[in-house]
Order: C-alpha cells, then structure tokens, then sequence
C-alpha cells in the first residue's frame, strides 16, 4: 500500500492524495483546486502528479472548492470511476462546481477577447473545464450517510464522520484488508471547532493506524466565545455607527458566510444590532444558504432548540440576500452605512474585490477578514499589514481599517485539533500533516512531538510513502 501527495502539501489549497493498494486499486481522497498561487496557480490546476484515467474512485472530505475544484478536469481528462461523498457534499457540490465552470468559461471569454484586439489568437485560453465537464462528472456521485460502513472494493470499507466544518464535512476511514491483515488509514479532510454554531461538534474518528491530518491553524489558538460576539459587536459600532461607514467581511460562500449571518440573526434578536442594512451580495452564497437550510440533519442541538424561537436562523428584517449584478455594483458606491458580506474569502475574485477596491481608502469603513487568506492574495497582503495593495491593475491605498478575527474560522485551532487527535493517538504508527503553510506545521510538529506523538511527518508534493 502507497500514499502520494498530490496537493495540500505544504499548501493549503489543492487536496489530493492519492492511495494505492498492493492490488492496484487507487483511491483518490479529495480532488481540489490551486488557490492564491499567482502566476503558478494556472499551471498547478493544468497539470496532475497521476494519470486521470486511472484513478478508481475519489473519496471527498467536504464540498470546498480547495478540496473538489478540480473534480470536472479529472472528468474532462479519463476518470470514470465513482465519487463518494455525503448526501449534503453532494448537493453543495451540484451548485459549486456549476459556479466554478462558469468563472472557467467567463474568464476565458474575456481573456481571449483581450487576445484579439492584440491579434494574439496564437495564444487563446481555454477553460480548465465547462459546466458540461460538471454535469457529467455529477453523474458519478454516490452519495452516503455518516456512521456507516460503506464498501467500495472487495477489500475496502469506508466511513464518514463529521467532522464539522461545513455541512456535510466528514472525516475519512478506511479499512484495508491486505495479506490477510487490515490496515485502517484515516484522513481528517477539514477538521472544524467544537461549540460552534450550526454544526455539530467534529466527531472523534475510530482508532487508526495512519492518519493525513489537516494542520491549517496548527500553531495558532483562536479567540474564544463570548469574546468574539463583543469584538464583532464593537466593530460594527465604531465603524457603521460612529464613523457611519461600511463592514465589508469577505467570506467563502459555504461556511463562513452562513455562520456570521446566524450570529447576525442572533444579535438581531437579541437587540444587539444597531438599525442598519445586511447584504450578503453573492449568487453562490445565497444558493448555498438554501441548501444549509434543506440538510438539517447536519445541524447541532443548539440550533435545533433555536429553530424553535426563530424558523429562519438564517433571515432577519435587516437582511438582504443580493444576486443582481447592477444592485451590488450600487453598493459599491453607496454611501449607505451598514455591513457587506461578499465572497470570495480571500478578495482575489468575485464581488468583494470590487467593494474592496471603490472602499478600501475611506477611512470610514473596515474590512473584516474572518479566515485564512493565500500570502499572495490581496487578503493574504492585507493581513500582513501591507499600506498598498494592487488591485484591477490599479495601486490602491489601504486607509480603511483592517480587523481580523480567525475566530470564525472553521478551522480547528491547535488546542482544538490537538483534542481531536488525543483519543485515537495510542495505536497511531504515523501522522502526515497536510493543508497548512510550512512554517506553522514545523511548529505543530513539534508540539506533536513533544506531546508524545513520535512520529510525524511534513510531506513535500508528489512525495510517495510505502506503508507497511
């Protein structure tokens, strides 16, 4: 049995790591997209480190675009194996890889657009695949619930768990049966934060003999609750009541933006909100959020119990779900004090950019980043602290405030994954750190190490490990 790391590796973007049984049969765990790589992103989504055509089945951990973005491409190049996922991954894939296909298409569109008024056809791009790559690779979705074994080869069983980082998020299990043994190989896919809203707390995986371990926040620990709810409220205050100016919080479509428009409501009923205007002004988003609403069964108890007092936790008198092009680029300019919650999380596509770029130097209004962000986006320049940052081509001066608050990641901080590990740690012969920055999974290593966890490991890409 072999483990390659095909993405993720020393990365955060890009999940994929291909397992390969002594028989021959490969099992892809999870398919995603390069984000926030610059000029190298183009080139990492073209290219795989296996042959598409060859790939059995593909496991998928949760519906993020960084961990199934390239699921079409894989279609477009020879897999017609099967693609397991849980019932609610699968329908929040149908909308995300359709939304992906579309940016493919229209990017294209306007690049080569731009080619020929050069009169470079020579060199005309191509989409990485089409909204007709997604529907025939959503035709190879086989879709499962949590708690149960499910066999996909003579010799392997899988089970999901939650994991709960966004609906339908699951940890991976797998029982191998190899020379008259079984091997159980795990892999955490995104490990979320116990006591967060909506979601049941992440599910202690069964006891196993390998483990890929997610590692984003391994070197960081977040602010807790309630702290967080004041930190929230105080910055709402200063900027849209004292300084009457705009919150722009970019946010990931799945997940994140959920969860603040849940603490909204919250503070809504609760009479914590000051009497201004909510935008969520992103398509996927609202899509998205009528999915959480259709998939309670993912849901956490507290949720349930206030499902109760308020039969939409995820709608209030403020609140405005926006799809209208022309209506989000009036925001832009508004003047209007209130809070804009706009995709993508690291500013690098879709509407947020703009409202950055025609907000960004009033110092009236603050951009709230509430995730992790690729060094190389505008994000990821912003939470360095950089006073300038380019942006449609154009040096933008940051005079608005920059507030970050990783609390509402859906990350699992290293405290929180560190309790993850602990129960499953007695039989455990390895441990690869995946899905975080070099830097930080140096650190948690070492605090694995020190902690009693003797053998961990940080694998470069398109390394290959035999396990015996």
């Amino acid at each position: 049995m072999q483990i390659k790391f095909c993405g993720g590796a020393r990365e955060v973007t890009g999940s994929a790591h291909l397992v390969t049984l002594e028989d021959g049969f490969t099992i892809l765990l999870d398919c995603g997209m390069f984000q926030g790589y610059g000029k190298d992103t183009e080139t990492l989504n073209n290219n795989w480190l296996f042959e598409p055509k060859q790939i059995d089945c593909v496991v998928l951990s949760h519906g993020h675009i960084d961990h199934t973005g390239k699921l079409p491409k894989l279609w477009k190049d020879g897999f017609r194996g099967t693609v397991y996922a849980t019932h609610a991954t699968r329908s929040l894939c149908s909308i995300m890889l359709m939304d992906s296909a579309f940016i493919q298409e229209r990017d294209a569109e306007y690049t080569n657009k731009r080619f020929k008024k050069k009169q470079e056809e020579n060199i005309l791009k191509t989409p990485l695949y089409t909204t007709k790559d997604v529907k025939e690779v959503m035709n190879l979705f086989v879709g499962t619930g949590y708690e149960r074994w499910l066999n996909i080869h003579p010799n392997v069983n899988l089970l999901y768990r939650d994991a709960g980082h966004i609906l339908g998020s699951a940890s991976v299990t797998l029982e191998i049966k190899e020379k008259g043994r079984t091997i159980r190989f795990g892999f955490t896919g995104d490990v979320g934060r116990p006591s967060r809203p909506i979601l049941r707390d992440p599910q202690i995986m069964p006891d196993v003999d390998y483990l890929i371990c997610e590692s984003t926040y391994g070197s960081k620990e977040h602010e807790q609750a309630p702290a967080e709810i004041a930190h929230f409220r105080r910055i709402i205050e200063q900027t849209c009541v004292e300084r009457k100016g705009k919150v722009i919080i970019p946010a990931f479509s799945i997940g994140r933006t959920q969860e603040i428009v849940y603490v909204l409501d919250q503070m809504e009923n609760n009479k914590m909100l000051p009497h201004i205007p909510v935008y969520v002004d992103s398509p996927l988003a609202v899509n998205a959020t009528e999915i959480y609403g259709a998939h309670p069964e993912c849901f956490d108890e507290e949720l349930n119990k206030y499902l109760l007092r308020d039969p939409n936790p995820f709608g209030f008198n403020k609140l405005i779900y926006n799809q209208d092009l022309e209506f989000s680029k009036e925001l832009n300019t508004s003047n209007e004090p209130c809070i804009i919650i706009s995709a993508s999380g690291m500013m690098n596509a879709g509407r947020v950019k703009h409202h950055l770029f025609n907000n960004i130097e009033s110092r009236k209004n603050t951009i709230l980043i509430v995730g992790y962000c690729s060094p190389e986006t505008p994000g990821g320049k912003l939470r360095a602290g950089e006073t300038a940052i380019r942006l449609f081509g154009k040096e933008v001066k940051v005079k608005a405030d920059v507030e970050i608050m990783d609390s509402f990641s859906a990350h699992a901080d290293r405290s929180e994954l560190t309790n993850f590990l602990t129960p499953i740690q007695k039989g455990l012969k390895k441990i690869f750190l995946v899905h975080g920055n070099y830097d930080d999974q140096i650190v948690f290593k070492d605090y694995l190490n020190k902690i009693g966890f003797s053998d961990v490991v940080i694998p470069n890409l398109g390394e290959s490990f035999v396990l015996d």
